[in-house]
């Protein structure tokens, strides 16, 4: 995008999030829900497509462009981004990365302005961390496809319009290399959503299990035709990965958001007649977060940059997601600690936000699959022992 266009994108955002958003935090949280009139205002402003290609009606930001958008959307809710994130994330890279030509031009324009939404169905009951362990198959019938299985912690699944769903279609291949990807509708026969989870934080993002009984759908489903037969590991993995720099960007916005909340708390608090910003304890936790915020943010720009030069793919985004992760969580423990006892206090920003951030180090892989990859990668043969 151009510089000029690419700055006013960021003004806009910006303010959206700081004036309109910002504001309602506390009832979305509370109400466990997204205004209506937030959403429809994201979809005005392309954040259903900003990482989708110009053709398909995105606004076609590279890696880099991305993040310095993270960091302005990290700065409210993490549930503002979860509501067009898959979108643009690992639901709408299905498409780009493994998608038929037909496929892009059927659903992605649809994706990108938001009258569709998007779902990524990989994760199952007992197939997260590594998800080529997987269980969901779907095995041909006539011109069709039926899938039976169960997927669990879907983002956005109450309200999805259409399922990336993964599944075995290879029982005898290896585990990485008998898995496809299929575009299922909401609505199919024999699709069904649970109620929506009740989770310890990030209201007003919504996650459930999603069950398939005999759920049929036509061989046009299947992602990326024939050639995608039995890849839909590989292309997961690829969507992921870019997902990892889109997240850790929001938690650098998230870390940005928690030091201004710690200074202005300390700034304006007092205790036994002196600002509790005089009391060189808190300053040491000021100081620590601010280096960490800044490291974080250092860390996502060199990750994006290597990833739109394809120089690293794997490494780079690992290695900033567990950075990114465990950096925003422990900002967000000392900004508790910083507001004392109206820290744990429901209504208190830092309250929510020490909520939100725990789930950071869990999902787009936990850390300790990053440590994983991350080794595995430097050490090579070294590693298998």
């Amino acid at each position: 995008m151009d510089a000029a266009d690419f700055s006013a994108v960021l003004s806009e955002v910006r303010r959206f999030v700081r004036e309109r958003v910002v504001p309602l935090e506390a009832e979305i949280d509370e109400k466990d829900e997204m205004p209506a009139d937030i959403r429809e205002a994201a979809k005005k402003m392309g954040l259903f497509g900003f990482a989708l290609p110009e053709e398909y009606g995105g606004l076609g930001l590279s890696m880099l462009e991305e993040a310095q958008l993270m960091f302005e959307l990290g700065y409210t809710t993490p549930s503002l981004r979860s509501m067009f994130g898959t979108n643009n994330g690992i639901a709408g890279h299905v498409l780009m990365v493994g998608g038929t030509e037909e496929q892009k031009a059927e659903w992605l324009p649809r994706i990108a302005s938001g009258d569709v939404l998007a779902s990524f169905a990989l994760t199952e009951p007992d197939a997260g961390s590594d998800p080529s362990t997987l269980t969901t198959r779907a095995h041909p019938d006539g011109d069709d496809w039926v899938i039976n299985g169960a997927k669990r912690y879907i983002t956005n699944a109450p309200l999805t319009d259409v399922f990336m769903v993964f599944a075995r279609t290879d029982p005898d291949a290896p585990r990485t290399r008998g898995i496809s990807t299929f575009l299922v509708p909401a609505g199919t026969p024999g699709l069904t959503v649970a109620p929506k989870d009740h989770k310890m934080g990030q209201f007003g993002a919504w996650t459930a299990d999603v069950y398939f009984d005999d759920v049929r759908v036509p061989a046009s489903a299947l992602v990326g035709g024939d050639a995608g037969l039995n890849r839909g590991f590989s292309t997961a993995m690829g969507c992921i990965a870019h997902g990892r720099v889109h997240i850790s960007a929001l938690m650098v916005g998230m870390a940005e958001r928690l030091v201004d909340e710690s200074v202005a708390y300390a700034s304006t608090r007092k205790q036994s007649g002196k600002l509790i910003g005089s009391f060189q304890l808190v300053q040491g936790l000021i100081a620590d977060s601010q280096t960490d915020y800044y490291a974080g943010r250092a860390t996502v720009l060199e990750a994006a940059r290597a990833f739109d030069a394809g120089t690293d793919t794997k490494i780079g985004p690992s290695c900033t997601k567990y950075f990114a992760s465990e950096m925003v969580w422990r900002v967000a423990d000392r900004a508790v600690q910083i507001h004392g006892g109206a820290g744990y206090m429901r209504g208190v920003a830092v309250e929510r936000f020490y909520r939100d951030a725990r789930l950071f180090r869990i999902y787009e892989g936990t850390s300790q699959i990053q440590q994983v990859i991350i080794a595995k990668a430097l050490l090579g043969e070294a590693a298998r022992g």
